[in-house]
């Protein structure tokens, strides 16, 4: 099954180059480009893409209104965000928003095209240093309006004890088959729990579950 990504980037020279090296894989296609996040949010009506390469800093509609409007509107896309640094204040903001992770724009070919293919799977792609650092945000930020589902507060007490050790462990960065080694269950079996756990919260993947465990406090710095 081949990927179809929206890459959307006001500089032509790295829409360019992310085409270049995506085109060159064999289950990855670019399906168009965006110079901005209004258009970003029109192309992805239009063409319907699975993942979204964003960058944040853009002209009309930053990334992050663009994946909140991309979010909103129930897309299929996935929303994977370009950014410079690691520590970007905004990579923070952009996963409230509703992305499913970060890539720096520096990535290998490799990289760049194991996170698309991660990002369309349903996973999040989130590195330690930005699990930290939600982690940290949460914490300094604990008056901070919720911002995911209304419902998804009052249904937190029909998750079983599993599946809320299974959030747990999605919101350290875990992977299905890292938390299925953790647990010492099939890794099929994690998917199912996870699976529930995103159908009982009404909420969209895992980033946003991870969210859900920061904001509900069920992870703490330390």
């Amino acid at each position: 099954m081949t990927i179809r990504v929206l890459i959307a980037d006001d500089q032509m020279m790295v829409r360019e180059g992310f085409s270049v090296l995506l085109n060159a894989m064999p289950d990855i296609e670019v399906a168009g480009e965006a110079v901005n996040g209004r258009e970003a949010v029109d192309r992805v009506r239009e063409l319907a893409p699975d993942v979204v390469l964003m960058d944040i800093r853009m002209p009309e509609l930053n990334g992050i209104e663009a994946t909140r409007e991309i979010v909103a509107a129930d897309a299929a896309a996935k929303v994977l965000v370009l950014t410079t640094f690691d520590l970007d204040e905004y990579v923070y903001q952009a996963l409230r928003a509703g992305a499913s992770g970060f890539l720096l724009k520096d990535a290998s070919a490799r990289q760049l095209a194991d996170g698309v293919r991660v990002v369309a799977s349903g996973e999040a792609l989130l590195a330690p240093s930005v699990t930290k650092r939600l982690i940290s945000e949460f914490s300094r930020l604990s008056e901070a309006p919720r911002l995911l589902p209304a419902g998804a507060q009052a249904a937190y007490g029909e998750l079983t004890e599993r599946e809320t050790e299974v959030l747990v462990l999605i919101a350290q960065g875990l992977s299905n088959a890292e938390i299925a080694g953790r647990l010492v269950v099939a890794e099929s079996t994690i998917k199912t729990h996870v699976s529930r756990i995103l159908v009982k919260l009404g909420l969209r993947d895992r980033t946003q579950a991870a969210v859900f465990a920061y904001e509900a406090r069920l992870v703490t710095p330390g």
